[in-house]
C-alpha cells in the first residue's frame, strides 16, 4: 500500500527547546511534532517512528498522534547519557527532524525505575535500580473518571496520596470501564457525587458507549488519562493497566477490527515510555467467553512488538498463566479458597521462576456501600488473606468496597462519622513490616509452619511466623532444638503496628509462645539467631 506523502512543519523555536532538552533518569519528556498530512487519513492509521541512539544503545520508538497536526515522540531512560533521535516521516520524501535529549542522575530519592525481573531472585520483583519491588496493590477500576473534564486532578491526587502514604505502591485499573452489571446500593441515589458508572461523556473513541464511533479515538481522553498516569509516576505508584475488561458494560469494537488494533496499538506507544507502567491485556480475560486464548496470544505478542520498553507483561486469568507461563512475565492469579495458603504455596513452587500475584483473593472490605461482597468483607481477614498471600511467597491486592469499583470515595476519611472508612493503616502497617524484614530477602519455610505460616531468612537467621488472634501458643521446639546459639523473640501487631518487647527464648521441650494481643489481634512471631 502506497503511504501518503508527510511534510514536517518545525519552528525555529521549537528546534531550539527541543536541542536543550534535559531530563533525569526515570523523568519522562514529551517532544511534539506539527505535520501536515492528507485529510483523508485517518491520523491514527499512520505509523511514525523516531531512531533513537546513545552510546552502545539504539532503538526505534513510535510517535503517537495527540490531536490537531500534533504527534509526539515520549521518552525516558534508566541510563545516563546523550540520545540522539531522528523521525523519518517518508523515505521518499526524506524529512526528517532530529534532536538531543540529556539524561543526567536520578535525584529523586523514591525513585528507583521501572520494575522488572530479576534474574538472580526470580521470584521476585525489582526496580532497574537493583531495589526490591514489593508489590502492594489497590484495585481502583474507575481512577480514570474521578477528575474528567477538570483542568485539575484534585481528586485523583487526594486518593493517591492516601494510597501513597499508606504504603499501597500500584493500583490496578482500567483504561476504560463503562459500569457494573451487579444490582446497586439504593443509598447510592442519596450520594451521587460517589458513583461514576454509566457516564456517557466519558469514552476513549469519539461518540459515546451507547453511540460510538470507532473509526476515531478520543484524544482528550487520553490527555486526561495522561495526567492520571503522570501524577501515580510522581508518587511513585505503578499503573497495572488493564487494557480491556468484558464484565463492565463496554461497548467494544469487534475483537481484530481495525478499530480494535488501532485502540490497542495506541495505548502502547503513548503509555510505554512510563517507567511504572505494567501491562495486563484483560481483567478476568477469559472468564466470559467473549476472548480466545489465541486472541489474547496474540494481543501479547503484539504488545511486545510494539513495547520498545520491554515493560512486564500478564493476563488477569490464573488458567490462561497456568497453560502459558512462557508467554508472561509473572503469574496472575484469582483465588478466593479457604485454603488460600496451601494453594498460592502451590502456586509458588510450580513458577518459582516467576513472581506470582493474586489479584483478587476473595476479600472485599467492607463499606458504607455494598458493592461487590465476594466471599469476605470483614477488615481483618482481608488483611489475614492479603498475608496467606506473602506467607506463600506471592504478592497480593486490597480491595475497598467503597474506590474499587464504579463507586469511589476518594476521601473516605471526610465523609460523615457514621460511614465505614477503609483500614489503610492496615497495610501502612504490612508494608513496613516488609520494608524492616526485606520481603525478597525471605522464603516460604512450610516445614517449619508449626500451628502458622512460616518464612525464612536467606542467611537462615531470622524466621517469621504468622499465626491468626485465635492461636493460643504456638510451640516450636521441636523446630529449633538443634539449632546453636541463642535466640530471640518478638511479636508484631498487624492491626496495630506495634511490635512487643524483644527476649531471650529458651529452648525448653513442650513450651509454647503466646502472644500478648491472644484472641484480640493476628500476629507475627519474629525468632532472631544472635
Amino acid at each position: 500500500m502506497k503511504k501518503p506523502s508527510l511534510l514536517l512543519i518545525l519552528f525555529f523555536q521549537t528546534l531550539l527547546v527541543l536541542a536543550q532538552s534535559q531530563i533525569q533518569q526515570w523523568e519522562v519528556i514529551d517532544i511534539p511534532f506539527e505535520i501536515d498530512y492528507p485529510k483523508s487519513v485517518n491520523p491514527f492509521d499512520l505509523d511514525l517512528e523516531a531512531n533513537i541512539t546513545g552510546q552502545n544503545f539504539t532503538k526505534t520508538a513510535p510517535l503517537f498522534y495527540n490531536g490537531g497536526s500534533q504527534w509526539i515522540l515520549r521518552f525516558s531512560s534508566a541510563q545516563i547519557g546523550e540520545y540522539n533521535y531522528q523521525v523519518s516521516l517518508n523515505h521518499k520524501v526524506k524529512t526528517n527532524a532530529s534532536g538531543t535529549i540529556k539524561v543526567s542522575q536520578n535525584q529523586k530519592a523514591d525513585r528507583h525505575g521501572g520494575i522488572v525481573l530479576n534474574d538472580v531472585k526470580k521470584d521476585r520483583f525489582y526496580y532497574e535500580d537493583g531495589n526490591h519491588y514489593f508489590n502492594l496493590a489497590f484495585e481502583c477500576d474507575w481512577l480514570f473518571a474521578l477528575d474528567y473534564g477538570q483542568k485539575e486532578l484534585k481528586k485523583t491526587d487526594q486518593l493517591l496520596h492516601t494510597l501513597q502514604e499508606n504504603g499501597l505502591n500500584q493500583v490496578v485499573m482500567n483504561v476504560y470501564a463503562h459500569d457494573v452489571v451487579w444490582e446497586k446500593d439504593p443509598l447510592l441515589k442519596q450520594h451521587p457525587e460517589h458513583e461514576y458508572g454509566g457516564r456517557q461523556d466519558i469514552f476513549p473513541f469519539l461518540g459515546s458507549n451507547n453511540s460510538p464511533n470507532f473509526e476515531q479515538l478520543n484524544v482528550d481522553f487520553f490527555k486526561h488519562f495522561d495526567k492520571v498516569i503522570a501524577s501515580m509516576h510522581d508518587k511513585e505508584i505503578a499503573s497495572h493497566l488493564m487494557i480491556y475488561v468484558w464484565n463492565k458494560a463496554v461497548n467494544w469494537p469487534d475483537m481484530n477490527s481495525k478499530a480494535d488494533n488501532r485502540y490497542f496499538d495506541y495505548i502502547i506507544k503513548r503509555y510505554q515510555a512510563y517507567p511504572n507502567i505494567i501491562w495486563d491485556i484483560s481483567k478476568e480475560a477469559l472468564f466470559y467467553g467473549r476472548a480466545s486464548e489465541e486472541y489474547i496470544l496474540e494481543r501479547i505478542e503484539r504488545l511486545r512488538s510494539l513495547d520498545t520498553y520491554n515493560r512486564l507483561v500478564s493476563v488477569h486469568d490464573f488458567g490462561f498463566c497456568n497453560r502459558n507461563p512462557e508467554k508472561v512475565d509473572f503469574i496472575s492469579s484469582q483465588n478466593w479458597t479457604g485454603t488460600l495458603y496451601h494453594s498460592m504455596l502451590d502456586m509458588t513452587k510450580k513458577f518459582n521462576n516467576k513472581p506470582v500475584f493474586n489479584i483478587e483473593h476473595g476479600g472485599y472490605e467492607e463499606s458504607p456501600y455494598v458493592v461487590f461482597t465476594g466471599a469476605y468483607i470483614n477488615p481483618e481477614v482481608c488483611l489475614r488473606r492479603n498475608y496467606m498471600c506473602m506467607f506463600a511467597g506471592g504478592y497480593s491486592t486490597y480491595y475497598w468496597q467503597g474506590s474499587s469499583w464504579n463507586v469511589v470515595i476518594h476521601n473516605p476519611f471526610e465523609q460523615p462519622s457514621d460511614f465505614i472508612k477503609p483500614k489503610f493503616n492496615y497495610y501502612k502497617n504490612l508494608s513496613s513490616f516488609f520494608e524492616k524484614y526485606n520481603f525478597s530477602e525471605f522464603t516460604p519455610n512450610p516445614g517449619a509452619n508449626s500451628s502458622g505460616y512460616c518464612l525464612k531468612s536467606d542467611d537462615e537467621k531470622t524466621l517469621l511466623f504468622y499465626f491468626p488472634k485465635e492461636n493460643f501458643h504456638i510451640k516450636l521446639w521441636a523446630i529449633l532444638k538443634d539449632v546453636k546459639g541463642s535466640l530471640s523473640y518478638q511479636f508484631f501487631n498487624t492491626i496495630t503496628g506495634v511490635y512487643s518487647e524483644e527476649k531471650l527464648y529458651e529452648k525448653k521441650q513442650g513450651d509454647g509462645l503466646r502472644s500478648p494481643w491472644y484472641e484480640k489481634d493476628d500476629s507475627i512471631l519474629i525468632i532472631k539467631l544472635k
